[in-house]
């Protein structure tokens, strides 16, 4: 498989896994109380939703580029 038809294709598997992740956020939008340690929140599970994938995103960056400074 030549390099730019896996960019295309991990850029399409990207593209499809965020829009996903877009219609589960914006389908669960009731509110929820969150603790953590001493805190307590109350926001809409979207955005808790939103908040856990950003986290994610930016473990997995900084998982690679620690992979790749290798």
């Amino acid at each position: 498989m030549q390099r730019s038809t896996r960019i295309k294709l991990k850029m399409g598997v990207a593209l499809g896994l965020a829009l996903l992740a877009m219609v589960v956020i914006l389908q669960n939008v009731e509110p929820l109380t969150v603790q953590l340690l001493f805190v307590t929140v109350t926001m809409p599970r979207a955005a808790l939703l939103a908040l856990t994938l950003l986290i994610g995103m930016v473990i997995g960056a900084l998982v690679t580029l620690a992979y790749r400074r290798r």
